[in-house]
C-alpha cells in the first residue's frame, strides 16, 4: 500500500476511534449534545454570514476609494501642469532680465572678493 493509502485509512481509522471515545465517555445525553452542536452550527453560519457582508461592503467600500484616489490624482496633475505652465508663461518674458541681473550680482560679488584682498 502507497504511504498516500496509508495516510488516508490512518486518519479515517483515528477520527473514528476518536469521535467513538467522545460520543462513549460524554457526560451529557445525545440530544443536549445535538443542541449545542446546532446552536454553535448556527452561531458559526452567523459568523460567516456577517463576515461575508462585512467583506463586500469592504471591497464596494476599496472600488469607490481607489476611484476616488484616480480622479484627485488626475485632477492634481493637471493643476501641476497648469501651475507650471503658468510659472514658465511669467518668467519667460523676465528670463533676459533676470539673467542680466545674476551677472550684475556675480560682478559685484568678484568685485567685493577682490577690494576684500586688496585690503
Amino acid at each position: 500500500m502507497s504511504s498516500g493509502k496509508s495516510l488516508v485509512l490512518g486518519l479515517l481509522v483515528g477520527s473514528t476511534l476518536s469521535a467513538a471515545v467522545t460520543l462513549l465517555s460524554t457526560p451529557e445525553s445525545g440530544s443536549s449534545i445535538r443542541g449545542r452542536v446546532k446552536d454553535q452550527g448556527m452561531e458559526l453560519g452567523n459568523l460567516l454570514s456577517t463576515l461575508k457582508k462585512d467583506g463586500l461592503r469592504l471591497k464596494d467600500q476599496l472600488t469607490k476609494t481607489s476611484k476616488e484616489g484616480a480622479v484627485l490624482i488626475k485632477e492634481l496633475t493637471e493643476e501641476i501642469k497648469n501651475s507650471l505652465e503658468d510659472w514658465k508663461d511669467t518668467v519667460e518674458p523676465h528670463q533676459e532680465s533676470i539673467y542680466q541681473s545674476l551677472e550684475q550680482i556675480e560682478t559685484s560679488i568678484k568685485d567685493l572678493e577682490n577690494k576684500m584682498k586688496t585690503q
